[in-house]
């Protein structure tokens, strides 16, 4: 099917949409109405160079992150400086269904409830931490009706507000620190209020530096490998004992023997196996630590052994350099674990080596935004990814509650090489798939949002999507992406409200449609 049929047929669709009359529940089948031209497969935002002009799209991406739907919203000039980790104290609450929120990332709302303005009211005006509320993840149970709420959640900061003239608030927060909350109740003015403990960050963790050090406590046949060098180069070479410095051979003999049987037998089998290899000491560990690389020299290429270096017999062939090793002095063949644990053991959590992979794993699945800005700062970088990553609600409160910067980075690198498939939570329908994700928001491609009526959902944003139908006309007040209609979208298996479909309404935006999926809508299961 050629590109003009594809327009056309779009162009149909959707005129027979705004045709049908406004009926309470009206579903129409849209299966293959993403089939979208080639420019708008384009558009997925990998491409996307911080302006929004990349080929194939024209949407300014700063505008969904601004929240303009708000209208004007009033800046508080205010900063809040970060709370001590372990700090008790007691503020304002908010319970939010489907919604996880992390430091650094935006949250809007809409305060509708008298007691909900009253608890702003009072974060504006709270000594102890002023223009700060509490957010955390409510979760009804659809068997029995109840409610429960997590005991991890995050401290918003109070960055713009408007108050209407209905004497409801606008207000745009930003995520700080995470905190457990250890009761909540409501004042007498039913004003919902927490107790909160404000969680002890721990730093980032890195590979120690001395790890990796030169050894020497062992010796078999098999590791050793023969010097040679040039008599010009070095005058006086001495063959008995002086392979190494005496006072490290001692340290490392020392060393040995602190261990159990079990753990020399161990140390001496990993110095067997890494003798002759070439061992690689990162800049995770520090930047002036470098292990030598041993190769082959390609100006040499018929150098060989000639002759038994104990007979002293040696053919240099007119050439400085006979030896097929480079640097091959026995102390830097012998660069070990001087722990138990093998030097590869600490990279795996070194949270700057995770930092790394985690960014480069962002850039080319995701795109944007970029995490390069982030890696000397770990922690920030694993808050940006989890907040930013297409994943369920679970799945998102699960990264939150995690403690320790290197073992969340482990669990985002996990969920970044396993996650596919975008599944329907009720019914297990196939919604969407990773490579369909479509940037909308200079903030990622999983934004917060909020609806005239105060609901804010996760959504994440894709160019495509299967097994879904519309519900009702398309709308243009109140969208939270400038220039686009949105229409209501269930699930087409078991018609659970999924999100929404965006409809170009300006011809010069592209891409002309996408998809916003509901997180809280999602399956947890990760394909």
């Amino acid at each position: 099917m050629d590109e003009e049929s594809l327009r056309a047929r779009e162009r149909h669709q959707i005129e027979q949409i705004l045709e049908l009359d406004l009926e309470e529940l009206l579903v129409e089948e849209v299966d293959e109405l993403h089939d979208s031209s080639d420019d708008d497969r384009h558009a997925t935002g990998r491409d996307y160079d911080g302006a929004g002009t990349s080929s194939g799209f024209t949407f300014n991406t700063c505008l969904a992150s601004l929240h303009t739907y708000l209208g004007d919203v009033e800046d508080t000039h205010h900063r809040v400086a970060f709370l001590d980790g372990g700090a008790i104290l007691n503020i304002p609450i908010f319970c939010l269904e489907g919604v996880v929120l992390f430091p650094q990332a935006t949250l809007p709302l809409r305060v509708i409830e008298s007691n909900f303005v009253a608890a702003i009211e009072r974060a504006l005006t709270q000594v102890d931490a002023p223009y700060t509320f509490g957010v955390v993840r409510a979760k009804m149970n659809h068997d029995n009706g109840r409610i429960k709420f997590s005991t991890v959640g995050t401290t918003a900061e109070i960055r713009q507000y408007r108050r209407l003239e209905d004497g409801s608030l606008n207000v745009v927060s930003r995520g700080q620190q995470r905190f457990r909350l250890k009761r909540r109740w409501f004042d007498a003015d039913g004003v919902p209020f927490g107790e909160i403990q404000i969680i002890q960050e721990d730093l980032p963790l890195r590979a120690p530096r001395d790890a990796l050090g030169d050894l020497a406590p062992y010796c078999s046949p098999q590791a050793f490998i023969p010097q040679y060098v040039s008599p010009s180069d070095t005058p006086h070479v001495k063959l008995d004992g002086d392979v190494g410095n005496e006072s490290e051979a001692n340290s490392d003999e020392s060393f040995e023997n602190g261990l159990s049987s079990t753990e020399r037998r161990i140390h001496r089998s990993a110095i067997e196996s890494c003798s002759g290899h070439e061992m690689t000491d990162e800049s995770a560990s520090s930047d002036d630590d470098k292990s030598d690389q041993f190769h082959s020299d390609p100006e040499d290429g018929d150098a060989g052994l000639t002759g038994s270096p104990l007979l002293g017999k040696q053919s240099w062939k007119g050439k400085r350099h006979i030896n097929c090793w480079r640097n091959s002095n026995m102390n830097q063949l012998r660069r070990v674990s001087r722990t138990f644990w093998p030097f590869w053991v600490y990279r795996m959590y070194d949270s700057y080596c995770l930092a790394q992979r985690a960014a480069d794993l962002w850039k080319q699945i995701v795109g944007t935004p970029s995490m390069d800005g982030l890696l000397k700062k770990p922690d920030l970088l694993s808050f940006c990814i989890a907040s930013k990553i297409p994943v369920s609600e679970s799945t998102r409160q699960e990264l939150l509650e995690i403690d320790g910067i290197s073992y969340r980075l482990r669990r985002e690198i996990e969920l970044l090489e396993r996650v596919d498939l975008i599944q329907c939570r009720n019914c297990k329908t196939t919604i969407a798939r990773r490579s369909d994700m479509l940037v909308m928001s200079s903030d990622g491609p999983l934004s917060a949002y909020v609806n005239p009526h105060g609901v804010v959902h996760d959504i994440m944003t894709f160019y495509r999507a299967n097994g879904l139908a519309l519900r009702g006309l398309a709308v243009r007040e109140y969208s939270w992406f400038p220039g686009y209609a949105w229409t209501i979208t269930n699930c087409a298996t078991c018609e659970t409200h999924m999100g929404w479909l965006f409809t170009v309404t300006n011809k010069r935006l592209k891409p002309r449609m996408f998809w916003g999926i509901r997180s809280s809508q999602v399956s947890d299961k990760a394909h």
